[in-house]
């Protein structure tokens, strides 16, 4: 981390004594930086922004107008405990943004992936995990304690019920409300949101090979059509495949969790 002095600071900023900045920083007009702040290399803050809390933002990630990340958690049981939320490299943060650090009640931590975007007026709230490549609509609401896997898409207006987790690769529809987890490759719509298929176009973008998406499919229709017990059927299939997608969204039902699974509307 290099001075103040080598960075680009706007007049009108306030940067506090012992925040770290690396070399090709920039903080745009009327931002506020706080003293535990890291701005890795080639931070941009636009302007307007506030950076709050023991928070350390990862290289290139950049940061619109009116966004406010690592300020205190929005949980009443939060008394001034030390938290610390890290938001990845190459990220997109924009107008409106909020991202909360964790607590002590969870892991006192928020931790954000590489290369996602987080679009307009989007929450990320306490002790969150996000994966790499994650894309934020507008709007998104993200709950205390969910976990979530890379290259997933939520749609705008989205919610994510605390303590939930969405498999890598799932699709969440526009004002979709998820209370359940949401297996790896699933798509879900609707409000109360309803396992509703599998994201097999985002399987092909991301390069899943095309036995490997079949072999999904094929299991898919297993779990979900048959009166045998879910994770019956999951350990049944586990111990007959050694495809590793499906492997991993078999395992993914297996463990266990706080949350039910989103699954698909009765008939």
């Amino acid at each position: 981390m290099t001075s103040k002095l080598s960075a680009r600071i706007h007049p009108t900023a306030v940067v506090e004594d012992g925040a770290k900045l690396g070399s090709d920083v920039h903080i745009g007009p009327m931002c506020h930086v706080g003293a535990n702040v890291s701005l890795e290399d080639g931070v941009d803050l636009l302007g307007q922004v506030s950076v709050q809390g023991i928070t350390t933002i990862g290289a290139q990630t950049r940061i619109f107008p009116f966004a406010s990340v690592g300020s205190e958690p929005q949980d009443l049981k939060f008394h001034g405990e030390r938290v610390t939320l890290e938001v990845g490299s190459n990220c997109i943060i924009r107008e409106g943004v909020t991202m909360n650090p964790g607590t002590e009640g969870g892991s006192s931590t928020t931790k954000v992936g590489n290369n996602c975007a987080f679009l307009a007026n989007s929450h990320v709230a306490h002790d969150c995990v996000i994966g790499n490549h994650v894309i934020c609509s507008n709007n998104t609401m993200i709950a205390g304690h969910c976990v979530i896997g890379d290259h997933v898409i939520f749609g705008g207006g989205s919610a994510i019920h605390q303590f939930s987790r969405v498999g890598h690769h799932a699709f969440i529809g526009g004002l979709a409300g998820i209370e359940g987890d949401l297996i790896p490759f699933g798509m879900a719509l609707g409000n109360r949101a309803n396992l509703s298929g599998l994201n097999l176009i985002g399987m092909k973008r991301s390069g899943v090979p095309r036995e490997s998406i079949h072999a999904v499919r094929g299991a898919y229709k297993t779990l979900f059509s048959s009166d045998i017990p879910l994770q019956e059927k999951a350990s049944e299939l586990r111990q007959s495949t050694e495809d590793p997608f499906l492997i991993d969204m078999l395992e993914f039902i297996l463990a266990s969790a706080d949350r039910s699974l989103c699954t698909p509307a009765n008939d």
